[in-house]
């Protein structure tokens, strides 16, 4: 079995690719098309990016509130209102902004608008590719975190030292080879093009899909769908110790 986690990066799409035992596979793709179209084999496709959009609605999607609620007001800050979708085919800041104003009632920050055309690149594959609809899901990496972690969100910022020794020690916990993992990483790519926390990301995402068999669950428990029939959710993998 092929899983895949992937977060969006400087250079394109970080993709980290877990096989079966001490196998994994490091790589960066221009968008999300090459990236489904040299993965294809894919069991699960876990990205950190927001899939099924409102067309106009004041009411925010459910797995963000739900997120948000999970994680607390530290961490649930990290959980941005994602946008309406006439909005991510704008083409200026201030003409997306206005557009999620006038069907939304919120405009968008600055850090929504930096990741719009990768929520594009995602919204117009998944409209136009059923296979790839069905493999490809929504992950929040500190939701992920919080599940891997008995359901106990991170203390401290993911940008801080401490939060990446933090994060790292949960992954660490449930996948012998993240240091590994992550050590290559940050060998072999320069923060140019993948951000330490980037990497951090993609891993938990990788290893949530990876306990596909083991049972995953989503906020919420039951999936709005969007428009185009996109799910609007978070997938997880809860971790519980008695």
């Amino acid at each position: 079995m092929v899983y895949i986690g992937a977060d969006a990066c400087k250079a394109g799409w970080f993709a980290i690719i877990l096989r079966e035992g001490n196998n994994w596979q490091l790589d960066i793709f221009p968008d999300i098309s090459s990236l489904w179209n040299e993965c294809k084999d894919a069991r699960l496709i876990l990205i950190d990016v927001p899939i099924g959009l409102r067309e106009s609605d004041s009411n925010e999607r459910a797995c963000d509130k739900a997120a948000r609620k999970l994680l607390g007001p530290e961490r649930g800050a990290s959980v941005f209102p994602a946008p309406c979708r006439a909005a991510i085919y704008a083409d200026t800041y201030k003409e997306a902004s206005e557009i999620n104003a006038q069907k939304t009632g919120r405009r968008l920050s600055r850090q929504v608008w930096g990741i719009i055309p990768k929520i594009k690149e995602v919204d117009h594959l998944l409209s136009v590719d059923m296979t790839a609809r069905s493999r490809i899901r929504e992950i929040h990496p500190e939701v992920c975190f919080w599940a891997l972690n008995c359901s106990k969100p991170m203390k401290y910022s993911k940008k801080k030292e401490k939060g990446f020794l933090e994060r790292m020690e949960v992954l660490l916990s449930v996948y012998p080879y993240t240091k590994d993992v992550v050590d290559n990483a940050l060998r072999e790519y320069p923060r140019s093009k993948v951000a330490k926390d980037d990497i951090l990301d993609a891993l938990v995402a990788a290893v949530t899909a990876s306990a596909e068999r083991r049972g995953l669950l989503s906020i919420p428990e039951t999936s709005e769908v969007d428009s185009k029939g996109l799910l609007m959710e978070m997938i997880y993998y809860l971790v519980t110790r008695g």
